[in-house]
């Protein structure tokens, strides 16, 4: 469009040093302001580290000498007001006083804070390079920046924000559209953002300008754009309401974004052409026997949060199976062998969908599934992400808080009575595993550790966080969940504490010959159980493979680990504690049964850009299935019977007996050593 070029050109982007801003104070100068046909955009206070000032300096000075109620630094009067030295950016959307809060605009160096040594000149000389010429920042004003109204907890009323994308967030929504106009659909990106990264945002931007990429170059497109739909999918209801308000701010014309609470919307959605449709990803498989052929001719852009929860089995399959158009027809179904290479090949790359994988820990296979290929130092080639924003830097940069910092294991003894000295026939292993679960899971013990976890927040932790600090007992089972709950409500009471637990666990359990569940223990709603933890007289939240991950709470201060813990659990558990808080000067963790090496070597795995070393051996599989089988706890047409009922969805009734029966034969069959084994 000539004449909107034009128009364009027009436009009058200015810079002015030494701006007095004050009628009362006009002694008072900024040392720059940027302006658009004379608006004020965005302002600098400019340091050099050569004369002693630093990029801190810069910021008290905005604190200090930059009085809010000036015309000038009103909200919303300009975009963003920069701190800058020669070695660091840092920016503030809302002068408030003393009460600024000021965040990096940095690079990012060895994937943790700062910035890159630059061969070309200063450090920070990306700001008006690359950020703020004229087309870059027109584009930020157009498709970042904007003023929000949101609701806090527990308040009805709204309270707007400005928001001025941090340089990682711009970075990776940049180099995602720039290849995909580059390459077009068809294409697998995986994003390795940590928590603290402001990934909701990210995801807003993205798919806000997805929906209107154009395809210039392909001839066959030219005119419109490269997607007929972005489908944003995510893995839990809380963060699906929050990326559908998120992605509303960032949405201009509503009629673009539809939410999907039922199977029919997204039907309905797909077949309207509805450009945003967001949805969880246990709703997405619905459609599959809805969606007809008709989209085979259609590109879709798939946006996943959290990939290696949301990415897995007959989802994914299902997923892919129903954006290529595969139909499965009744004769086709009643052939298992069939119908599960063709699950295995809806698996492969749709040439029609592009896949956008937000995740902070990926695991191998997420890697394998949406991982850029590279060259290792040996010459081998392997999968690594497209964009990381590392948690070392996330933590460096107190987006995050450091949870090892603090982390202390408890040693456990096991006393035996008996050594293999004194008895011949005493089986050492054997006694040592008993005694580990006596202990681990002994009610005695329980009480123990409860006391232990009881008095150690009393002394140590209800001062944290402005009195406000919270705890997380983290256990291996309900069972066990259900006893500490009792434990604690009996410790608590002894001591006339003004504080209670809450637990949580998933469905019903007989305990002591009574149905219980979370509702019952607790005396409110499951629902509920986010808002009352913040809420007084709870200070204590009891876990069994719950609020593991996905939990944003920046109130809980402390854990208490009795749960063996490895790899991506323990990196995902631990990290409920990394949330920012004002008054949030650290965490503690206190664990009974892991060690520091096991727990540090897990957080190392994911403190930098995550590349998976050797590509997952396919044959480890076959040689798994090879040992399970000498067993003889199954028969293959058990398990040939079981994965087509599985699959075609059988009620349990139908599931049960076949590993009713696997069960009978193990625990009679096996001796306790080999079924430790086949475990």
């Amino acid at each position: 469009n000539t004449a909107a070029e034009a128009r364009y050109a027009q436009n009058i982007f200015s810079v002015t040093r030494q701006v007095r801003y004050s009628q009362i104070a006009n002694r008072r100068a900024l040392d720059l302001v940027l302006f658009i046909n004379g608006l004020p955009i965005a302002t600098f206070e400019l340091k050099n580290r050569t004369t002693k000032q630093t990029v801190e300096d810069a910021i008290q000075q905005y604190k200090r000498d930059r009085d809010p109620r000036e015309t000038l630094f009103q909200f919303g009067r300009c975009v963003v007001h920069f701190a800058v030295d020669d070695q660091e950016v840092w920016m503030c959307t809302h002068l408030k006083g003393r009460d600024s809060w000021f965040l990096p605009f940095n690079k990012g160096y060895d994937q943790g804070a700062g910035n890159p040594p630059n061969p070309d000149g200063l450090k920070t000389d990306y700001l008006w390079k690359d950020i703020l010429h004229r087309d870059s920042l027109a584009d930020i004003l157009e498709n970042y920046a904007q003023i929000v109204a949101e609701k806090r907890d527990g308040s009805r009323k709204k309270t707007r924000k400005q928001i001025f994308p941090r340089y990682h967030q711009l970075d990776v929504v940049r180099k995602l559209l720039a290849d995909v106009a580059a390459h077009g659909p068809g294409r697998r990106y995986l994003i390795q953002h940590s928590t603290g990264s402001g990934k909701s945002n990210s995801i807003a931007w993205l798919v806000h300008q997805l929906v209107g990429l154009s395809a210039a170059q392909d001839e066959q497109r030219a005119g419109r754009t490269i997607f007929d739909s972005v489908i944003v999918v995510t893995d839990r209801r809380v963060l699906d309401r929050q990326i559908h308000q998120t992605i509303k701010h960032f949405t201009q014309v509503s009629a673009v974004l539809g939410h999907a609470d039922r199977s029919a919307d997204l039907r309905d959605f797909l077949a309207g052409g509805k450009k945003i449709i967001i949805t969880t990803v246990q709703k997405f498989p619905y459609i599959l026997d809805q969606i007809g052929s008709q989209h085979i001719g259609r590109n879709f852009a798939i946006v996943i949060d959290e990939a290696h929860s949301s990415q897995g089995g007959r989802t994914t399959a299902q997923m892919h199976m129903a954006l290529s158009g595969a139909q499965s027809t009744e004769n086709e179904s009643k052939d298992l062998e069939d119908r599960i290479n063709r699950i295995i090949a809806a698996r492969k790359m749709l040439p029609n969908a592009s896949y956008f994988a937000f995740t902070a820990t990926p695991k191998n296979k997420t890697l394998e599934l949406f991982g850029e290929p590279f060259l290792r130092p040996d010459g081998s080639t392997g999968p690594r992400p497209f964009h990381v924003y590392s948690m070392k830097q996330a933590i460096q940069e107190g987006f995050i808080r450091d949870v090892l910092q603090n982390y202390t294991p408890v040693a456990t003894y096991f006393r035996l009575v008996k050594t293999i000295a004194d008895d011949p026939e005493f089986d050492r292993k054997k006694a040592e595993r008993k005694l580990r679960y006596y202990v681990a899971g002994n009610r005695y013990a329980i009480e123990q550790k409860a006391h232990i976890m009881v008095e150690h927040f009393h002394n140590h932790v209800r001062h944290k966080i402005g009195g406000q600090a919270r705890a997380m007992v983290v256990t291996s089972g309900v069972r066990q969940a259900i006893e500490y709950f009792y434990a604690f409500r009996r410790i608590l009471k002894d001591r006339n504490s003004p504080w209670q637990a809450i637990v949580a666990f998933s469905g019903e359990r007989t305990y002591n010959g009574q149905k219980v569940s979370e509702a019952t223990l607790n005396g409110f709603p499951s629902k509920q159980i986010p808002e009352k933890f913040r809420q007084k007289p709870y200070r204590f939240l009891i876990v069994a493979e719950k609020f593991q991950t996905g939990f944003d709470e920046p109130l809980l201060h402390t854990m208490y680990v009795d749960k063996v813990l490895g790899d991506i659990q323990a990196v995902q558990t631990l990290s409920r504690l990394n949330r920012a808080h004002p008054q949030k000067r650290d965490t503690f963790v206190l664990d009974f049964v892991n060690d520091t090496d096991t727990i540090q070597n897990a957080f190392d795995k994911y403190y930098r850009t995550t590349i998976l070393s050797q590509n997952t051996d396919p044959n480890k599989l076959h040689d798994l299935k090879r040992t399970l089988d000498e067993y003889q706890v199954y028969t293959w047409q058990q398990v040939e019977t079981f994965v087509e009922r599985y699959l075609n969805a059988a009620p349990r009734p139908q599931l049960d007996p076949i590993l009713d029966a696997c069960v009978d034969r193990y625990v009679e069959d096996l001796d306790e050593d080999e079924q430790v084994d086949f475990k």
